[in-house]
Parts: structure tokens; sequence; C-alpha cells
């Protein structure tokens, strides 16, 4: 009991500082930057990430085996493996830009555990089922959800990049038709010319300037979402081999081309692709082709992740909604 009601604490303790947080982010991006806020959400978030830890632990001791046995924990771990991601940054000294990705993602899966699933899923399982009655289960899970939070930022940043680099071509366009407009004004000896010259010069200049910005932020968020699918990446192929010996040990084969396993390959092969689109020297636009892959393998993590828990099909069917 005293276990159930410290669970229940610390995970609205650190949904409502998760809530808090996104409420601070939307102040500093529709208002104006405030330094102070700004720490606050930073702060928060890691608080967010003890009060987590400390609700895996208390679960871990109260159920007698590792919380990653159903759905509702595999979430809350989700959750916890994206604070982790937002406080890398942190450890090089780098500006994060991951905060506008992972508070977001972190909110979400918190609440969809929280309030979207049933009150049966949030008690512990009593007895494992003997599939799940293993040592690999900690490996195998958790690098499995370390892989899809690492995956899912490095996507949605990618995504972001390939938003951002369509905008900065279209500036550009505009950049070029008014510096033609100025050339014909020039040529043909418009009266009007010196008026306009200055106010096409601003517009230039202005466009510049915001090109500028969005080239440096082009090449952060390349750099950011290029390193974290590349560990996540890492974890996926960990948590596949772990798994593959742990299917052995339970059903007597590697691979049996189970849903789950099948989509999880589908995944590995696409962030297997973004790796080498990504390294190619042959390519000139590394960054954009890769950033389409990656795009494309933010919809499959969801479709290994969530889409077969709804079928509730195959060996994985404990992980299931039902």
């Amino acid at each position: 009991m005293i276990f159930a009601t410290l669970e229940h604490i610390l995970t609205h303790i650190s949904f409502s500082i998760i809530s808090i947080v996104i409420m601070i982010h939307l102040m500093n991006l529709l208002v104006y930057e405030i330094e102070g806020l700004r720490n606050s959400s930073e702060k928060g978030l890691i608080a967010t990430f003890f009060s987590i830890t400390g609700f895996l632990v208390i679960r871990w001791i109260s159920s007698g085996h590792f919380p990653l046995s159903n759905l509702y924990e595999s979430l809350i771990f989700l959750s916890w493996s994206l604070s982790i991601i937002h406080m890398i940054p942190y450890l090089g000294n780098h500006k994060n830009d991951f905060s506008a990705i992972t508070a977001p993602s972190a909110i979400f899966t918190q609440g969809f555990a929280t309030s979207g699933l049933s009150t049966e899923m949030h008690q512990p399982a009593a007895i494992l089922v003997p599939a799940l009655q293993s040592q690999w289960l900690m490996m195998h899970v958790s690098m499995m959800l370390l892989s899809y939070a690492a995956l899912l930022c490095g996507s949605l940043l990618s995504v972001a990049l390939i938003v951002i680099t369509f905008q900065k071509r279209k500036d550009s366009c505009l950049k070029n038709k008014n510096l033609f407009s100025l050339r014909k004004s020039f040529f043909f000896g418009d009266m009007e010319y010196l008026n306009e010259k200055g106010s096409v010069l601003k517009m230039t200049s202005f466009l510049s300037f915001q090109n500028f910005y969005k080239y440096q932020l082009i090449q952060r968020l390349d750099y950011w979402s290029y390193r974290a699918i590349s560990l996540g990446f890492t974890f996926l192929t960990i948590g596949i081999l772990s798994g593959a010996v742990w299917a052995n040990e339970a059903w007597g084969s590697y691979w049996n081309w189970d849903p789950k396993e099948t989509w999880a390959f589908i995944t590995w092969t696409i962030f297997a692709i973004y790796l080498h689109t990504r390294t190619n020297p042959k390519l000139q636009d590394q960054g954009t082709y890769s950033a389409f892959v990656a795009s494309i393998g933010f919809i499959l993590i969801w479709i290994c992740y969530f889409g077969i828990n709804l079928l509730g099909i195959g060996f994985h069917s404990y992980g299931s909604f039902q």
C-alpha cells in the first residue's frame, strides 16, 4: 500500500513538472525568451528525471522484477529515457536543441500512460509470464526502449531540418526575385529606382540574415539528429541481438518472424539506410536526403512499438493493451 501511494505521488509530480515546463517553453516561444524561465525549465526536466527514477526503483522493489513487464511500465521507462537524452548535451556544455522535442515527447508518453491506459494496467504483475522470467528482460527491453527514445528524438530533429530547409529555399527564391527586380529597375532607368532600391536592399539584407541563422540552425539540427540516431541505432542493434538470444532460450529459435521482430528488423534497415546516406560523400545534400529517410523511420518506430501492441498478436502479445 505504501509503495502504491509513493508510485502515485511520484508519477503525478513528474507529470505536473513536465506540464509546467511545457508552459514555460510556450511562454518563451510566444512572448520572448526569459533566461530565468529557461533555466527553470531545464531544472524542471532534471527534477522529472529523478521523480521517474524514484518511481521505477519503487516499482522494482515492490514487484520484485525490473519494471518492464507491461505497456504502462514501458511507457514510463520511455519517458525516463527521453529525460536522459534531454540531459546529454549538458555533459559537453553544448546548446540544447533537444528541449523542444524531449519535453513534449515526455509529457505525451507519460500522459498517455497515466490517463490513456486502464487502471488494471497500472498494477504491477504479481507473477510474470514464463517468457518474461529471464535475466534477458532488463537487457533486451531496456535497450529497445532507449533506442526508441533516441531514434524518435533524432527523427523529429530531422523532420524539423526538412521544414527549415524548405523555408530557407523559399526565402532564397524571394531574395533572388528581389535582386532581379533591382537589376530590372536599374537597366530600364525606372524613375522610382531610388525609392525602390532602399526597400529592396533592406528586404534582401533581412533575408540574408535570416538565411544565415537558418543555415546555422540546420547545421545544429543535422549534427544532433545524426548523433541521436547513431546512438539509437546502436541500442537497437544490441536490443535485437539480445532479443534473439532470449528468443532462443524461451522459444527454441533465434528468429521467428514474429510481427514485432519483423517490424524491428524493418526499422533497423531504414536507419541503416539513413546512416549510409548521411555518411555517403558522393551525395551533394546528405543532410536533407538522410532526413527524409529518418522521417520514414519515425513512422516505423510507432508501428513497431504501438501498432503491434494494438493488434495484440504474436509472441509479444503480453505488451498489448489487453
